[in-house]
């Protein structure tokens, strides 16, 4: 009996270990979530503010980009 009670005893540790460590890593990648978040919405800030300020430019990037993009899908 007695080593029937350290197996499930050293099961339970372990589940709570294992548990301990998912919660730790789901709270992680939240926080890097939210990070990425406000990461994004600042960039899209950045963007829309510059796009603003140099139309002509942003067009001008817009059909490069495009074109350059055409080229690479058309050859495959």
């Amino acid at each position: 009996m007695e080593i029937t009670d350290k197996a499930t005893n050293s099961a339970h540790e372990m589940v709570d270990k294992v548990t301990d460590a998912a919660s730790q890593a789901k709270q992680s990648l939240g926080e890097k979530g939210e990070q990425l978040k406000k990461t994004e919405q600042q960039w899209m800030k950045e963007c829309r503010g510059y796009i603003r300020e140099n139309p002509m430019t942003s067009v001008s990037i817009a059909v490069a980009a495009g074109f350059l993009l055409s080229r690479v899908l058309s050859r495959t």
